[in-house]
């Protein structure tokens, strides 16, 4: 029901993006996609890529007056780099970086120059994906859902997490430069990666991300590939250097008993009603407003139980690897000739990890609505809405 695609090569003339599926009727906030579009430049130790990119993206169908119509939204971002790539003679690449896509990718494709393999493996293409994302959390933004993310880790380094709400800390992590919700934390993080561009290598680490206020009952159990957390950990994991997703506590829960990571389950005492208290007039709107009789203390399950959302926060974490193009050459083999060589250093970032946290929210934003819209159904936003009531009443009767 609702899909998206890309195209466009890290040096081409611009990155396409075009948006299926969104009900008409739904405001596109060009501000905030720009904003989105920003943080994903953000960060220490990034390329001098992002001091020449400058992402702006054009809507060029699909969205009129300022909202959609239904039919497909195609966007646009040019690149301005292309502009001193254009006309330049570029020798043909012949030794495949190790730990990148290029030896892999050639041998699929039958490619001659590796160059071509990585124009696409980029992750300059995640600039449309958060511009397609940033639709979808507007969508989201509509029922009251909120995605939000932070930076765990990098290089090894752990992140303070403050005892705030999560509101709280996305704002935090959003008003820092290192993506950190904690300032102290954000200066032992900055002197690592500064340590480790001195020595002309590259870290990588940990983000978290959560959605917040998200309705019981979207996924299914019924099917292995209907189920929501293998759509979302799919989703995550298809960033460039992402290797691991874990859902809640998912490593810790291994390392325990049954009895100790499952998410009990508690009357609440401050919402204890029957169906004939809650009268079909009297249901709330958006679907995140409605309280449960049924509450749990705990959320290691991370949201998600079966395959299902639960009612809890979803929270996502991602590991990933230093970016594989370092400073630091790395032995390899030049395909041209079969003899040994060193990889050759091609323009890149020291740390990606603060600008992938907008990244992971786009993907995830974007499994939750497609979610959202196969629960609800509709085609325009009006229509979706007028399905709320029987939502939150199937809701009720299952929580009560």
């Amino acid at each position: 029901m609702l899909r998206f695609l890309t195209a466009g090569e890290s040096h081409g003339p611009a990155l396409l993006g075009i948006v299926e599926g969104l009900p008409a009727g739904l405001r596109v906030d060009l501000e905030m996609l720009q904003r989105d579009l920003a943080r994903r430049q953000i960060g220490v130790g990034r390329s001098a890529r992002m001091r020449i990119e400058q992402d702006r993206v054009v809507v060029l169908s699909g969205v009129i007056n300022g909202a959609t119509i239904g039919a497909p939204v195609a966007l646009q971002i040019e690149n301005l780099d292309y502009a001193n790539w254009k006309d330049r003679s570029v020798p043909r690449q012949t030794i495949p970086r190790p730990g990148h896509a290029d030896l892999a990718g050639a041998i699929k494709y039958g490619l001659a120059d590796l160059r071509w393999v990585g124009e696409r493996a980029s992750a300059r293409e995640t600039a449309m994906r958060v511009a397609c994302g940033s639709l979808a959390r507007m969508l989201l933004a509509e029922f009251g859902i909120v995605v939000g993310s932070q930076v765990l880790e990098i290089g090894g380094v752990r992140a303070e997490i403050p005892d705030l709400a999560y509101p709280e800390i996305f704002a935090r992590a959003g008003a820092s430069e290192l993506a950190i919700a904690d300032a102290a934390s954000a200066e032992k993080i900055r002197a690592r990666i500064e340590t480790v561009m001195r020595a002309q290598d590259t870290v990588g680490g940990v983000i978290e991300i959560v959605a917040l206020n998200v309705p019981v009952g979207l996924g299914s159990h019924t099917h292995w590939d209907r189920k929501l957390d293998g759509k979302l950990a799919q989703a995550v994991m298809s960033i460039q250097s992402v290797k691991g997703v874990e859902i809640g506590d998912a490593w810790e829960n291994a390392k325990k008993t049954g009895t100790q990571v499952q998410d009990e389950i508690f009357v609440n005492d401050k919402l204890q009603m029957t169906r004939d208290q809650f009268p079909v007039s009297n249901l709330p709107s958006p679907i995140s407003n409605f309280q449960s009789p049924i509450s749990r203390m705990t959320n290691r399950a991370g949201g998600l139980e079966g395959g299902i959302t639960n009612g809890m926060p979803i929270v996502i974490r991602a590991a990933l690897k230093p970016i594989a193009t370092t400073v630091t050459p790395l032995r390899s083999i030049d395909l041209a000739t079969g003899a040994p060589a060193l990889a050759q250093y091609q323009r890149s970032d020291f740390s990606h990890v603060p600008r992938a946290c907008v990244v992971g929210e786009a993907m995830v934003a974007w499994t939750l609505a497609e979610a959202l819209m196969e629960k609800l159904g509709g085609d325009s936003l009006a229509e979706m809405k007028q399905r709320l009531p029987t939502l939150a009443i199937n809701l009720f009767r299952e929580a009560s």
